[in-house]
């Protein structure tokens, strides 16, 4: 018995897909996310063919099919959601990425669903209602059953797939030539398309446990709470509620009428919405058509078509059915922003014939960014009707190429067309929000504006300026009366600026709150912006909205281009070494260190000790001494032109310009400022740095993180990196400080044209090397891993049947602990209220006394993230608390050693010993002392480190905290002008693509050369043809090196590489074993081992003679190739094997 028991009669194959990724959940799951994708892509290809509606794009990979803009119209954001956690987890299983047993359940849940909803509509029965049954999935041991390999199930996988598709293919390329099978698939598509309509109106699509609450305390509890949240209060029977129409189709109800649960009517006594409730057990769209049937009947009665709601009080979707498909929101709308929705039906304008404004914007590039924009926003249906698109545009623009001139441009086009009346633009710092409304208000003058950050809030503002935290404050705010200032209809557009993965991790929330039109921007290159930014804006990876990139800017000369310097200065590069200094400075050393001679202290200080916490006077002395000299200067070559040194620390900064005053008292401290968020007036200095038309002091300006992005300073021609960057969107943010333009920088009519990068810390070296840098990990709270360790610890006690009473005892304690965080949640709290179905089930203390590993999923990743800190608890506290929690998970499961456990258990314990006069610490005096002895760890156990933690956490806030003492230095550093190395960064943001990507895409794009065309039709070649590629693609600069391909590929023959990618041809790989197969007088299963072969070399090009020897090859036998053959006919199966595999080798003279 399966799950998808339910597939097996109507989507045979599919069954067969699901169940194989079912059977492998608690086995592998990486096998089984690999499965759930690919089950995933099978059904996906099946709705393509069958579903009239959808149309295949132009690329057929799973994430160009998902994101079609046809195909995720036919699902709620939810699903559509849950269908790409699938193919990501796939990929990542994929890819050799670790995958737990909840990541693959989570996946099969979600396929679950997913196959639910085909079936009930596409079925030709509507299946049996069903939930989830986690106890039909198998649970072999894993010690006697073994678990395929990765490299196993992707071949397997890959073959059974890719013979789908080409039977797919082979379908439609007879119908475009036969039209009987043409007009039989028509027709076929014609009876699923009606059967779907019926299905809508006549089957409830219940995938989920229900929740069996009635439809009247839905209501009260949760979609009143909604309505009064928008300021529908105050509703009366039979006119808001219950409101009675009449028009309702007979087989509805024979009297023709019919009662709306909610009607909100507009001042003028017109219906401007309707709202369907539903039972909380069922999927809210479950009253998308009789919503739309009161909606019609209300447009008869009243001559106005209202905005239709429905909701099951937990999930609630809007539908604006004159112009956009339904979309999945987080409330509902006030009066006036259900009026403006309505008026917008007639004042809306078409956004592709709009005229930008010219004093905004007038580069090619940016009138382009606006059309696509423009074009992405708005279509027309078959009737020449106006029609909304998508609702995410991602912008990427070169730092300097005009981002915030285009939004103004953008959002004058979006105002003046009707579409947008309140604007939100959000920024990560004070300054950008500062610099954002600055450029608006000149651009946009009559648009009036507020900086959140430091304004009151009006209800009449156009343009709202503010930073992630303070709107994210702002939405849980309620201002005077019970209904949230900032409800969800409040914004019709929201722009964010700099769109990257830490926005989308920390605030994705935001974006979901607000039913806004979304336009991103970053000047982050296109192949450096995150997967999950990319889903945020509803595209597909590497494919945003529009492109317009520094190389690009610098060709079109709307950017300057950089020249860098690496300059190797000696201790930043090795460090301090004892034995390489002078006899005085080796006095120094001992003073400040320890005599390494002696052993009192390390006889070297590794470089990354220096700006960090040893400050040496001459390492700075140098790199000033350096700028001043060799910086470009302005003003006839007297004064250094604007310069930002890039910092490691605000002491560093501080160090900095210490150093510089006392070298240059000249400029009696004004000509170097640090400018950072430690600066009371650093927005002031900042404002004078930046100014575009005069040169004011200060000319330099020492920088911590608040000048690495965003800042428009176009005078700028020296950057200074003294601090080593390792993220390549931070990296190309901060060069993107010196590209603007700036005419008649160096006198009339001389335009800067250049600017200069001096890069002490070789990251141009390690950007070489590491085009990607170093990708952040997602950090859970200390609140969130308190929660899941406690989770974590309260299972596996439950699990474990030798459990004492005593642990028992606690794990129910943990239990109660979070379920009372759980029902604690303040409901009101916005995230709180977009994971409502989870807070309210699991407030239910029943529901907590038999959790499944399903459940511990829903709680981890919806539940735990909401949980805040009590009022007096404190960081060290919690950081206690995880490591104690993390002690018992190691005691109970052996896992760990739980040496590194009781080595900084009793180090905090001897270090709180020696604060015996704070009498919190005295009262634990006797527990301290038995920790620092070995007989107390003999026998200890999860109550003994629960007793530990709850004795000693509030103490931790005590102890001293580790901080490397500062130390100055004034050792002699040596800098290496002879060993100066120039780097052209265009070229390196160029290679952003990876060496693989480049090479790969070319081959694929000129396989119809020659030599590539012989290579993949089986054709011998000589040396001659090896050179003559050799000099295609190592000579192209733009493609890469020879080193480059040996970096990647190793030693592998360049005839190998190129088949690998275009494979062997069919009909050549077919005429290679034809003689054989016909003279063979071969069995049955015989030819299809050699067409499995044949398709293997079809895809692959060469084939390892190894593999015949595992799968696919062995589900024929389990032998492989000496199963299914003699060892003579095996043998001329390996010389024909050999025979192909040569031929992409050099052909023997």
């Amino acid at each position: 018995m399966s799950n998808f028991q339910f597939l097996q009669r109507d989507f045979p194959a599919l069954y067969a897909d699901a169940v194989e990724a079912e059977q492998f959940t608690f086995l592998s799951p990486k096998a089984s996310a690999i499965f759930c994708r690919s089950s995933l892509e099978n059904a996906i290809n099946w709705l393509y063919d069958h579903e009239r509606a959808l149309s295949r794009p132009w690329r057929t990979d799973l994430s160009t099919l998902m994101h079609e803009h046809g195909f995720k119209a036919l699902f709620n954001n939810t699903l559509f959601n849950e269908l790409n956690l699938i193919r990501k987890t796939g990929n990542l299983a994929a890819h050799g990425k670790s995958v737990s047993q909840q990541d693959a359940l989570a996946s099969l849940k979600y396929l679950f669903r997913f196959m639910r909803h085909l079936a009930i509509y596409y079925g030709k029965s509507v299946p049996d209602t069903q939930l989830f049954d986690e106890a039909l999935i198998p649970r072999e041991n894993a010690d006697t059953v073994q678990p395929p390999s990765i490299e196993t199930t992707l071949a397997e996988v890959d073959t059974k797939n890719q013979s789908k598709r080409e039977n797919e293919q082979q379908i439609r390329d007879k119908a475009q030539h036969n039209p009987a099978i043409k007009q039989a698939i028509e027709q076929e598509q014609q009876q699923l398309a009606e059967r779907k309509a019926s299905r809508e109106q006549s089957v409830d699509i219940n995938t989920a446990i229900p929740l069996l609450v009635s439809e009247a305390e839905t209501r009260l509890r949760y979609i009143d709470l909604s309505l009064k949240e928008a300021g529908w209060d105050n509703l009366k029977d039979g006119y808001h509620l219950e409101y009675e129409v009449t028009g309702m189709p007979v087989s509805t109800n024979k009297s023709g009428m019919g009662y709306i649960d909610y009607v909100l009517w507009g001042d003028d006594g017109l219906p401007l919405a309707v709202v369907e409730a539903k039972k909380t057990m069922h999927d809210a769209r479950k009253g998308k058509h009789q919503a739309e049937l009161y909606a019609n009947c209300l447009e008869k009665m009243k001559g106005q078509r209202p905005i239709i709601f429905y909701s099951n009080g937990f999930e609630t979707y809007l539908w604006d059915d004159t112009f956009y498909p339904e979309r999945e929101v987080q409330g509902f709308y006030t009066k006036d922003e259900l009026q403006l929705l309505i008026e917008r039906r007639q004042t809306r304008k078409d956004l592709r014939l709009f005229k930008p404004n010219e004093a905004i914007v007038g580069r090619p590039y940016q009138l382009e960014a606006i059309t696509r924009v423009a074009e992405n926003t708005v279509t027309e249906n078959s009737q020449g009707e106006l029609k909304g698109r998508a609702r995410q545009s991602l912008l990427v623009m070169a730092t300097g190429s005009g981002k915030t001139r285009t939004a103004a441009a953008i959002v004058d086009m979006l105002t003046k067309c009707n579409w947008a009346k309140r604007v939100l633009f959000l920024a990560d710092r004070n300054a950008l929000v500062t610099q954002a409304k600055k450029a608006f208000n000149i651009h946009l003058p009559h648009l009036t504006a507020i900086d959140l950050t430091k304004e009151k809030e009006d209800n009449g503002t156009r343009l709202v300026f503010s930073t992630y935290p303070t709107i994210m404050n702002r939405i849980d705010g309620l201002r005077d009366t019970d209904n949230r200032f900032y409800g969800v209809g409040h914004f019709d557009l929201i722009i964010v600026d700099e769109a990257h993965r830490s926005v989308y991790q920390k605030y994705k929330s935001i974006f979901a709150y607000f039913d806004a039109l979304l336009i991103g921007l970053t000047a982050t290159p296109k192949a450096e912006v995150d997967h999950n930014t990319y889903g945020l804006f509803g595209i597909e990876d590497n494919n945003p909205t529009f492109a317009y990139e520094l190389n690009q800017a610098v060709a079109d000369k709307f950017l300057v281009p950089p020249k860098a310097m690496s300059v190797p200065l000696k201790f930043m590069r090795e460090g301090v070494h004892y034995n390489q200094l002078s006899a005085a400075e080796k006095t120094e050393y001992e003073e400040k260190f320890g005599d390494p001679t002696q052993g009192e202290a390390p006889d070297e200080i590794e470089s990354a000790a220096l700006n960090k916490w040893l400050f040496n006077t001459d390492t700075v002395d140098k790199v000033l001494d350096h700028l001043m000299t060799s910086g470009i200067k302005v003003q006839g070559g007297d004064r250094l032109g604007k310069s930002i040194i890039f910092a490691k620390s605000h002491a560093h900064a501080v160090f900095i310009e210490e150093r510089f005053n006392k070298n240059y008292p000249e400029y009696s401290g004004k000509f170097l400022r640090v400018i950072d968020n430690y600066e009371s007036k650093a927005q002031s200095l900042l404002e004078t740095f930046a100014d575009d038309y005069e040169e004011h002091d200060p000319q330099i300006a020492v920088s911590v993180d608040m000048m690495d992005t965003g800042v428009d300073a176009p005078r700028v021609v020296n950057l200074v990196f003294f601090k080593p960057v390792k993220s390549a969107t931070k990296f190309w943010q901060m060069i993107g400080r010196g590209t603007r333009l700036c005419p008649d920088l160096f006198g009339p009519g001389v335009d800067k044209t250049k600017f200069l990068i001096f890069d002490y810390c070789q990251n141009f070296e390690f950007f070489d090397t590491t085009p990607d840098g170093e990708q952040g990990k997602i950090i859970k709270s200390l609140i969130q891993q308190v929660f899941e360790a406690k989770l974590e610890v309260a299972m596996l006690i439950r699990d474990d049947i030798s459990r004492t009473e005593e642990q028992g005892t606690l794990a129910e304690s943990y239990i109660q602990e979070l379920h009372q965080a759980i029902s604690s949640l303040d409901r009101n709290r916005f995230v709180v209220k977009a994971k409502l179905r989870h807070v309210v089930e699991f407030s239910d203390e029943h529901r907590w006394q038999n959790l499944s590993k399903g459940d511990l999923l829903d709680i981890n990743t919806e539940l735990a993230s909401l949980v805040l800190a009590e009022k007096n608890d404190d960081e060290f506290a919690r950081r206690f608390d995880i490591l104690l929690l993390n002690f018992q998970i190691a005691v109970l499961t052996g896992s760990h050693s739980l040496d590194r456990f009781i080595n900084r258990i009793t180090g905090s314990a001897n270090a709180l010993l020696k604060k015996q006069n704070i009498p919190a610490v005295a009262q634990q005096k006797a527990l301290l002392m038995d920790l620092q002895t070995d007989v107390f760890w003999q026998n200890i156990n999860v109550n003994r480190l629960d007793h530990i933690r709850l004795a000693l956490r509030d103490l931790m806030k005590y102890l001293d905290k580790d901080q490397q003492k500062v130390v100055m230095t004034t050792f002699e550093d040596t800098l290496d002008h002879s060993a100066i190395v120039v780097h052209e960064p265009i070229g390196t943001y160029v290679a952003l693509q990876s060496y693989k990507d480049r090479v790969e895409s070319y081959v694929r794009n000129h396989s119809d050369h020659l030599v590539i065309q012989k290579l993949k039709t089986n054709k011998s070649i000589t040396e001659t043809e090896i050179h003559l590629l050799e000099s295609i693609l190592f000579e192209d600069e733009s493609l890469g090196t020879k080193q480059d391909y040996i970096d990647t590929y190793g030693d592998k023959p360049l005839g190998v590489f190129i088949r690998n990618i275009v494979g062997l041809d069919m009909a050549a790989a077919q005429a290679h074993f034809a003689d054989f197969i016909q003279a063979g007088n071969l069995r049955a299963d015989q030819i299809t081992f050699i067409n499995n072969i044949i398709s293997y070399l079809n895809k692959n090009g060469v084939i390892d003679k190894s593999l015949l020897f595992e799968p696919p090859f062995t589900y024929l036998h389990d032998q492989g190739l000496f199963g299914v053959f003699d060892d003579a006919t095996a043998s001329k199966v390996i010389k024909l094997i050999d025979r192909v595999n040569d031929n992409a080798l050099v052909a023997a003279s």
